[in-house]
C-alpha cells in the first residue's frame, strides 16, 4: 500500500554524508575554538602555543575536505529536493548549502591570508608540516584579511544555523515525511 521510505525520499551518497557531517563538525568546532581563543588574554600561554596552530591546522583540513566534498558532489547524482518543499524552500535551500560551501573554501582562504601576511606570524602549520606563506607580509592587508574572516565566519554560522533550523522544523513541527529532508542526510 504505502510507498517505502527508500522509494520516497532519495539519500545522498555516503561519501556525501560523510563529507557533510564531518564539514559540520569542523565548522562549528572551529568557530568554537576561534570564539575562544580570541577571548582569551594574550596573557594566557595556550592561546598562542594551542589554539591558534589548532585552528590554522583545522581550517586547512575544513578547506581541504570542502574541496573533495565540491568535486564529489560535482561527480554525482544528487537527490531532487525533498517533494513536499514548497517552491520558495526549495531556492532557499539550495542557495544557502551553495553559499555554506562556498564560504568553507573562502573562510579559510582569508585565514590562511591572515597568518600569511602577518609580520609576526608563526606561520601557517598542517599537522606536521608547515605549509609556505606566499603572500607578503603587511600588517594593513593582515588587517583586512581579518576583518573579512571574522565577518565571513559569522555569516557562515549564521547561515549553518539557518540550514538546521529548516531541517528541524521541516522534521519536528511540519512532521511530514515528504518535507523532511534530514532524513537524506543520515
Amino acid at each position: 500500500m504505502g510507498t517505502s521510505m527508500s522509494s520516497r525520499h532519495e539519500r545522498y551518497s555516503l561519501p556525501m554524508r560523510l563529507l557533510h557531517w564531518l564539514r559540520a563538525v569542523l565548522i562549528l568546532g572551529l568557530i568554537t575554538v576561534g570564539w575562544i581563543m580570541v577571548s582569551l588574554a594574550d596573557e594566557v600561554p595556550s592561546k598562542y602555543e594551542v589554539l591558534y596552530p589548532t585552528h590554522k591546522e583545522f581550517g586547512v583540513l575544513l578547506f581541504l575536505v570542502a574541496v573533495v566534498h565540491m568535486i564529489i558532489r560535482a561527480n554525482s547524482n544528487l537527490p531532487k529536493p525533498a517533494p513536499g518543499l514548497a517552491p520558495w524552500e526549495v531556492f532557499l535551500s539550495r542557495n544557502i548549502q551553495r553559499i555554506i560551501m562556498a564560504l568553507t573554501l573562502i573562510v579559510p582562504l582569508l585565514g590562511y591570508s591572515m597568518s600569511s601576511s602577518y609580520t609576526q606570524s608563526d606561520g601557517v602549520p598542517f599537522f606536521f608540516t608547515m605549509l609556505p606563506e606566499l603572500l607578503p607580509k603587511n600588517d594593513g592587508n593582515f588587517e583586512i584579511f581579518q576583518w573579512l574572516h571574522k565577518i565571513l565566519a559569522f555569516t557562515l554560522l549564521g547561515l549553518v544555523a539557518v540550514h538546521v533550523l529548516g531541517a528541524l522544523k521541516h522534521r519536528l513541527i511540519d512532521r511530514d515525511p515528504d518535507k523532511d529532508a534530514l532524513r537524506r542526510m543520515l
